[in-house]
């Protein structure tokens, strides 16, 4: 352990006033992170799998995103430059290194302007794909990582996602179990999105786009490859 990081866990004990952990309250946290509890799982989470993709359309419509369904991800250049077109938005589009978004056919769009990489102030519109999608609230679990900046994630007013219809799962519990199966080590951010940005703090008004993306556009791909 690095001195940094022991000075900071001293100040914290400092603050709840005990000393660093048992050896019997290290083993019961050690065996809870190695077999988390399942919590409760509302019914509507618990649905066969089909039915999952169309709770979470359903969820993710309420929260006023849009959603799409391609059959193969050749077709997702063409449904973005559509989707740029109709809502007047920047031909110029910057997405996430990961190639399930960078790696596709997108020089026969001649006329939109890609860019790879992290976004930045001046970016309008993004493209990044989802870890998984959560049924029950309609909710996108993204990770942070080189191959998926989470910049992406708040900085354009239109986050486009790409979400494989294998990845739509039920309930928040099954998300967290398959992050838990399929990472070596927990990212450093993992961000949970429903929807587009809003707030309505100021009157009880609700406003769009107050922290993040105005728009939210899903793209469910039903074949990935």
């Amino acid at each position: 352990m690095s001195a940094a990081r022991e000075a900071i866990l001293t100040t914290l004990r400092r603050q709840l006033k005990r000393g660093p952990l048992s050896d019997e309250s290290r083993s019961r946290l050690q065996q809870r992170l190695a077999q988390p509890p399942r919590h409760t799982v509302p019914q509507r989470g618990l649905l066969p799998h089909s039915e999952q993709i169309g709770l979470f359309i359903r969820m993710a419509e309420q929260a006023d995103a849009s959603v799409q369904r391609l059959s193969t991800s050749a077709a997702i250049p063409a449904a973005i430059a559509d989707y740029i077109q109709r809502h007047n938005l920047p031909s110029e589009l910057v997405m996430a290194p990961d190639p399930s978004v960078s790696e596709l056919p997108w020089a026969e769009q001649a006329h939109l302007r890609t860019r790879v990489g992290a976004a930045g102030d001046q970016d309008k519109v993004c493209v990044s794909p989802a870890f998984v999608g959560i049924a029950e609230t309609g909710t996108l679990m993204l990770l942070s990582g080189a191959q998926t900046p989470t910049t992406l994630n708040f900085l354009p007013d239109a986050h486009i996602v790409v979400l494989p219809a294998e990845r739509i799962v039920g309930p928040y519990e099954d998300a967290w179990q398959r992050l838990r199966e399929q990472q070596v080590a927990l990212p450093r951010t993992v961000n949970l999105i429903t929807g587009p940005s809003r707030s309505a703090d100021i009157e009880q008004t609700l406003q769009l786009g107050a922290h993040g993306p105005m728009q939210l556009h899903i793209i469910i791909l039903d074949h990935p490859s």
